[in-house]
């Protein structure tokens, strides 16, 4: 089964190149627009892990967290911070607020990929997951 990876980000010229670089290595795309749209998102289909901007309209990437780390069907996916907050102490702060990694912006196209792939599960997709 493929890997299903969602990406929250609102910007899209950005959305659309992280999708291209996660679809060039063969993985299923879908993408989301603001934080609540991500949660909605995540909750119906079930990604395998999640790519998440912190400054997105109507949901922060803090608020998008606490709403799927404390939901059970959401609780174990990964999720990974790609933001331009790179100063010192942010990577720190996000990780201990729950996220499972962070990727600073800009991304490197050469290490994106692998930077995130490292916190997909390597088994097959989703079981619970809806097609």
């Amino acid at each position: 089964m493929t890997k299903r990876l969602l990406v929250i980000e609102d910007n899209a010229t950005t959305r659309e190149f992280l999708a291209y670089l996660l679809r060039s290595f063969g993985y299923e795309v879908i993408c989301a627009v603001d934080g609540v749209q991500g949660v909605e998102m995540a909750t119906r289909l079930l990604p395998d892990a999640i790519v998440c901007d912190m400054h997105l309209p109507k949901l922060d990437g803090f608020g998008v967290l606490r709403e799927l780390k404390t939901n059970p069907l959401t609780a174990k996916i990964p999720m990974i911070a790609v933001t331009a907050l790179a100063m010192v102490g942010d990577r720190e702060r996000m990780l201990a607020a729950g996220f499972d990694g962070y990727v600073p912006k800009p991304v490197d196209p050469e290490r994106f990929v692998p930077d995130i792939l490292q916190y997909v599960p390597k088994t097959g997709g989703s079981p619970e997951r809806k097609q």
